[in-house]
């Protein structure tokens, strides 16, 4: 009954998001291609300052992405340092400035770590004017590098992939604003709580005083989710009965998650004016994600472990309301994007359960990944597949007919090594240098041995793929951990974005070679399976020795 009602549910996610990639990828190849700006936009230019008609060269159009986000990481993190003056605090103190900076940090950043209990540490405002508005225009930000990425291999010779402050503003109120809105009444229905009640004491059934968190809970979770944020309202995140009270309320979370990233392929192929090559992305991408969601369901099922075997499941961690294979999904979908959020704790997972949300996230989140940069991270991989094609044949590779010359390869190279440089640099730091390592394994490993050493690969691996989620079993409110993990968000989401832009400017300003008897055709199955092969032996090559020390010896024990 278990199996048949899993198959259930995959086939229901897979339906629905099946039906919105078509309309929902060709809306966001409109959004990006039309000529008309709406009213607010217009007024928004003006307070700018900034013509939409004219466009912007790649270091310009970077310039704005850096300087929205600088803007964005100040205001969040004077929020949350004023906190106790502002309305709605709930009479919460001020939070202190290494814990601020992490927060600021990771939601500009669309990571979403959460080193704290936000129901115990935030009041409304932050949570509404800081967090909630940059879950909103860190995806959008996401979402505008991708666009700008896809029309540098659309244009001929131009040397410009857009304007900035143009996709922002059309991501955020033409895509971002009227979806979440739509989803939060949903989500109301569903019973996720939507008031400013503060804390409500209530008695429980023992006699006892209990005091239940209230909040516009329902507004956050629908951008939490559809923007691949992840940050929750309360502590325990979607496991939360007041953010995700039934199973089909968790359904629905996993289809906001993946709508977007799914869609987008469809997106890219409209305005590359080919809808196979966008089809041929979407192969990789829901072959990735079918793989990993098998792999991960079928170990937590087996529940291999003295514990489990013992208890009859591995259901530690776990919602009755939404079972392993309910857990399973939504802890697949979240770490395959970039979103974070968790409906059961991975700390609790089996040994090699828990290993596989980790390596989604060392795939560098593009099955199907988060809004945006789920995008541009595969398409940069394709790129990287056709110029192992183009070594193999003895031909100059070309992708959607642009020459991947020395410098294309080379910017392509650097972005899939940053994410794993920063891995294993702050992995490796932590235990290295004596007084952190004492410090880290005093006060922040809850379990000792190899699972500790899991824990804090997994906290560098989730903060530097800004994806958000954690093990659950460490303290990272520490000075360390603030800071290291802040350093890692920021080099994690800010380099790779600088590079995504550099290749759309160069590879904008080609003319289009044509297509010959010698192309590689990008749209066939052959390509899908080389593009999937590039990316887990990448990956493979990249972090086999440190997931020996971890999780793999853990579950091999």
């Amino acid at each position: 009954m278990a199996a048949l009602f899993a198959v259930f549910q995959a086939s229901t996610l897979a339906l629905l998001v099946a039906l919105m990639y078509r309309p929902l990828g060709d809306y966001m190849a409109h959004v990006y291609t039309s000529r008309r700006d709406w009213r607010i936009e217009r007024g928004l230019y003006r307070i700018v300052g900034i013509d939409p008609r004219t466009e912007q060269s790649w270091p310009a159009y970077l310039r704005g992405v850096l300087a929205f986000s600088l803007v964005g990481v100040l205001f969040v993190y004077v929020l949350q340092r004023t906190q106790q003056w502002l309305p709605y605090s709930l009479g919460l103190p001020a939070v202190p400035e290494g814990l601020s900076f992490n927060t600021a940090v990771s939601f500009v950043t669309n990571t979403n770590w959460q080193s704290y209990s936000p129901e115990l540490t935030l009041g409304y405002t932050v949570q509404l004017a800081g967090l909630a508005v940059q879950n909103f225009v860190s995806a959008a930000v996401g979402i505008a590098v991708a666009i700008a990425l896809v029309r540098g291999f659309a244009r001929r010779r131009s040397g410009t992939i857009g304007n900035f402050w143009v996709d922002l503003f059309r991501g955020s109120f033409r895509l971002l604003l009227p979806l979440a809105f739509l989803s939060a009444i949903v989500l109301i229905v569903g019973g996720v709580i939507q008031n400013f009640n503060g804390f409500t004491e209530v008695t429980t059934l023992a006699g006892d005083t209990q005091h239940l968190p209230g909040g516009p809970v329902a507004s956050q979770e629908a951008i939490k989710e559809l923007g691949t944020n992840g940050g929750g309202f309360f502590n325990a995140n979607s496991a939360h009965p007041f953010e995700n009270p039934a199973a089909w309320t968790s359904l629905f979370q996993n289809v906001l998650m993946l709508a977007i990233p799914f869609a987008l392929p469809r997106t890219f192929g409209r305005m590359v004016g080919s809808n196979r090559q966008g089809t041929a992305i979407l192969a990789v991408m829901a072959s990735l994600f079918v793989l990993s969601l098998v792999a991960v369901s079928w170990l937590e099922a087996a529940g291999n472990g003295t514990a489990p075997q013992l208890a009859g499941a591995a259901m530690e961690g776990k919602e009755l309301r939404f079972g392993i294979f309910g857990t399973a999904l939504f802890g697949s979908t979240s770490t395959l994007t970039s979103t974070g959020a968790v409906n059961g704790m991975f700390d609790s997972y089996t040994a090699l359960g828990g290993m596989l949300p980790m390596l989604n996230m060392m795939l560098g989140e593009v099955a199907p990944g988060g809004v945006g940069s789920g995008l541009y991270g595969m398409l940069v991989l394709a790129v990287i597949a056709v110029f192992i094609a183009g070594l193999l044949v003895g031909r100059t590779p070309e992708y959607l007919g642009k020459k991947i010359g020395p410098r294309e390869i080379k910017l392509a190279s650097l972005s899939i090594l940053v994410t794993p440089m920063l891995v294993l640099a702050g992995t490796a730091l932590s235990f290295a240098i004596p007084v952190v390592r004492a410090d880290v394994e005093s006060t922040s490993i809850w379990n000792p041995g190899v699972h500790g050493m899991s824990e804090v690969l997994y906290a560098f691996t989730s903060a530097s793929n800004n994806n958000g989620s954690a093990f659950a079993g460490l303290t990272a409110n520490t000075p360390w951990f603030n800071t290291a993990l802040g350093v890692a968000m920021l080099f994690g989401r800010f380099i790779p974005i600088v590079l995504v832009l550099a290749l759309a400017g160069s590879l904008a300003a080609q003319d289009k070679a044509p297509t010959t008897a010698g192309t590689l055709p990008t749209h066939r199955p052959q390509f899908v399976g080389l593009l999937v092969g590039v990316t887990v032996i990448v990956t493979a090559l990249t972090y086999f020795p440190v997931l020996t020390l971890g999780p793999l010896a853990e579950g091999l024990s």
